[in-house]
Formats: C-alpha cells, structure tokens, sequence
C-alpha cells in the first residue's frame, strides 16, 4: 500500500481524537436537549455555554456573539442574507469580490435576483484586491460588504482589515462581514473583531466535525433569520443546537497555535520549491509564496489537466484537489483563476495543495518525488 498523505485540507481535516472523544460524550452520555428543563438538557446546555466561550476566546469575542449555525455555507447566507433584508430600507446596494467562495457569490446572485443591486471588485492575477476599488464602489445605498479573508484556493489574503478601517471613517453605516473560514487557525483574527460587524468560521477546517460553523455578529448588528422555530441561538437561528458538533468544534479550537501558521509556511517553501525544481512546466498561482496564507499553494502543471493529475496523485496515495471542493465535481474551470485573468491552459491544469499541522517534512518530500516521476509520464501521453 502507498504512504497516504491528505493535502486537501482547505476542503476538510481529519479530526481529533480529543474532539472525537468529546462528542462521544455527548453522544453516549450527555445527550439531551439544552431547551429541556431536567437534568440532561442542563448538562446539554452547559457543554454548549462552554463550547461557545471557547470558540468566542479564540477571536477575541463575547460569548453572547457566537450563533452557531450548520455550516459555513449557512452562516454565510445568514450573515448576507439577514443584513440585507434587515437593513433594505435603508438601501439595497451590497458589495463583494469576485473571487469569494461560492457560498457568498450565489447568495448574492440571489439577492440580485430579489432587486438588489451588487458592485463584485475585480482582483489582480495574483488574486488581490484594490482597497482603493472598494471605496469607489461605495454608494449613498450601500449597506453591506462582504469579503473574505483568505481566498480558498490560491491563498491570497485580502485587506479586511483596511477595508473595516475604511468603512469606520464612512460618513453613514456600512455592515462589514468576513468570511474568515479559510484564515481561521492559521492567521490572527482577534485584530479583526474591532472592524468585523459579522465574521464566519468553520470547525471542519480546523481539526473539528463537519456540520458546525459559527458566525459573529457584533452587538447591534439585525439580522433577519433565514431560518424560523423555537428561537434557539438568540432567535436568530431556530433548531436544536448540534450540541455534540459545538464540543468537538471548541476541541479543535482549544488547540488552536500562533506556532501553525510558521510550521505550515515551511512546509508551503518546500513544497513549492520542490515542484519547481522537480518539473519545468509547473507555475504558481496567486500570490508569492511568502505572501500568501500559509497553507495553501496553487500550482499550474501546464499541459496536464488538473482532475488528470489529481487521479493520478490518488494512486500514489496523495489526496489533492483541482479547486473548491463545493463545485470541483462540476469539472468547471475555476471562477477564481478566471477573475485573477489566467489563460484557460492555465485554469485547466491548476492543482491544490492545502497543507495541515498533521503534515510532515517526510510528506512533503513524498509529494515531490510523486510529481517528479508522475507529470513528465502525463506530459508524454498527452502529447500521443
């Protein structure tokens, strides 16, 4: 059998044990309800409380504005959804990127839909955007931004901060929400809560289960809810709480280092330098290696297509990706190379890396001696 090495971590992570064990407790022991008045849903309800001050502490915000959600996908909708319905009166502009993560971009393309109006900010070819281009496209109407933080699959990280800075010194209120799933675990994010009036995370992109997400909302932000019930998580999002995903989800982050972020840098330089060195028709996308978020690497093997190659990765026992896992089954071209301006050969052959703490230096290496071998064999077939 291969050596399986996963490096598709910007789709999901494996779990820890510790958050493993955690939601069998819940599972197995500490099972009812947090509504329920008896002894089980008090035990419920206090894993919950506890979940949600762990999660609020890891960036840097009160427990009470944490609403739990089902995913990242929902959290983002109710954060874009809700603001947008919630302030329409007072203008139905909204303004986004367009290289966010198809969660963000198909809400707002439902909400243009419904009337509303939508500016998406171009980025440049090395997936960033202009602070300057946001500020043009502020109107009188204007009343929400959404950007993200880390772009999920060339790992360019954008100005959130500056744009919050720059939203703060608007003459009337603008509701600023980032989309910090692919940063969280890996770049601060306490610096942000001071500019962020929303802000979505996700426990499957950490170490935790799928299923659980979060999203900030600061205090006095409306939100309309998406979903209606019995008013669980301050009225906002209705249904029985996920109780044992919200300990599994505060496992991994407990865990969480200011040390990662160096760790899978490094191993980011070596893979990258690896590859170059290893094959010549390799280029990378998106930012340069140093500038980018830590863990994720964009490479184009022009002349081999991108799901080609991943298959053949597979057989070697390395999980990588062509894109985003929410439409890499489409085997469209990416959304996201084709705003950053790169030539469709380009688009086609582009491949993922997404690296995790659980990687090693011996991965790493395994990864580049796999690509040596396997590129030049598809570059020949190819050719026939």
């Amino acid at each position: 059998m291969p050596k399986e090495v996963y490096l598709d971590n910007s789709a999901t992570t494996a779990v820890l044990p510790r958050a493993v064990q955690d939601m069998d407790e819940c599972f197995l022991r500490s099972y009812g309800n947090p509504s329920s008045l008896h002894q089980k849903g008090i035990e419920a309800e206090r894993i919950l409380k506890h979940a949600r001050h762990i999660i609020a502490d890891s960036i840097g915000a009160d427990d009470k504005s944490i609403i739990f959600t089902g995913s990242g996908t929902e959290a983002n909708n109710l954060a874009i959804q809700g603001v947008a319905h919630a302030y329409a009166r007072f203008g139905k502009h909204l303004i986004t990127t367009s290289i966010e993560h198809p969660s963000v971009l198909n809400t707002f393309k439902a909400l243009e839909d419904e009337g509303f109006s939508v500016s998406y900010i171009d980025a440049d070819r090395y997936g960033n955007i202009d602070i300057d281009d946001i500020n043009a496209a502020i109107r009188d109407d204007t009343v929400l931004v959404s950007v993200m933080y880390v772009n999920n699959e060339v790992g360019s990280i954008l100005p959130v901060q500056d744009i919050g800075q720059l939203l703060k010194r608007g003459d009337h209120r603008i509701i600023f929400h980032i989309d910090a799933v692919q940063a969280y675990g890996k770049l601060p994010l306490k610096p942000l809560i001071p500019f962020a009036d929303l802000m979505t995370i996700s426990a499957h992109k950490i170490h935790g289960p799928k299923g659980i997400a979060a999203l900030y909302i600061r205090d006095g932000i409306r939100i309309k809810p998406l979903i209606y019930g019995g008013g669980q998580e301050r009225d906002i999002r209705s249904g029985t709480e996920n109780v044992p995903g919200a300990a599994g989800f505060a496992a991994a982050a407990s865990v969480l280092s200011s040390e990662s972020a160096g760790y899978l840098s490094d191993l980011k330089q070596m893979l990258a330098k690896g590859i170059l060195e290893a094959v010549s028709n390799a280029s990378i996308n998106g930012p340069d290696v140093d500038k980018g978020a830590p863990h994720i690497l964009n490479i184009s093997f022009n002349g081999v297509r991108g799901e080609v190659l991943v298959h053949a990765l597979e057989q070697e026992g390395i999980y990588v990706s062509t894109g985003s896992a929410c439409s890499s089954r489409k085997q469209k071209v990416s959304h996201v190379l084709k705003a950053m301006g790169l030539p469709t050969a380009s688009c086609e052959s582009a491949i993922r890396f997404s690296l995790s703490t659980l990687n090693t230096q011996d991965d790493i290496e395994y990864t580049i001696n796999a690509v040596r071998h396997i590129v030049p064999s598809l570059m020949r077939f190819s050719r026939r």
